[in-house]
């Protein structure tokens, strides 16, 4: 799995064997001129999955999308409000799998400003952005290991300002430092 060491996708496959839900996240990248930012949501309370956590705009691919780039588009305009013709898509990050049995296709996009957010205060209680920088700098990516079943598994956290980005989110950032970065 990209930004974590060891085996963890065996690990999640032997601990939940059988079906794997496809699902897809925009990572949504503003061009703010003089900077790029990173679009992020805080999950809401209520969901099943991840309540509260710090997530990218995103679910499952449902039956009459097109593929990952759709889903992801159509999910970031529900869950936020952002209008698909402020996005561009520019490709992928390898499939991330979760702990709740999805496989995670994370769709990179250029997002042009202009937009205006309305959160759906079920799917998300808050949108936000991160300094690309800041996220990018492999000195903010803190290695942890957390509880998982009865095994201690390695888990990224992010820390920037308030906010604690972990788990699933901060793996596929990590993805993406490696993939600028490493050439991974």
């Amino acid at each position: 799995m990209p930004g974590l060491e060891g085996d963890l996708p065996g690990l999640l496959r032997k601990l939940n064997p059988g079906s794997w839900t496809p699902a897809a996240v925009l990572v949504g990248i503003v061009d703010r001129g003089d900077s790029l930012s990173v679009l992020l949501t805080q999950r809401g309370e209520g969901l099943k999955h991840h309540p509260g956590q710090i997530s990218f705009p995103g679910g499952r691919i449902e039956t009459g999308d097109l593929g990952p780039n759709e889903a992801a588009v159509r999910e970031a305009q529900e869950e936020i409000g952002l209008e698909p013709g402020f996005v561009s898509v520019l490709g992928h990050l390898p499939d991330y799998l979760t702990i709740s049995r999805y496989t995670v296709t994370p769709v990179i996009a250029m997002v042009t400003p202009g937009f205006t957010l309305q959160p759906d205060m079920q799917e998300a209680t808050d949108a936000f952005e991160v300094p690309l920088e800041f996220l990018m700098d492999s000195a903010n990516h803190t290695l942890r290991k957390r509880q998982l079943f009865d095994h201690l598994v390695p888990v990224y956290e992010i820390h920037y300002q308030d906010r604690n980005i972990w788990g699933a989110t901060a793996g596929m950032i990590v993805s993406l430092h490696q993939q600028l970065f490493n050439g991974n």
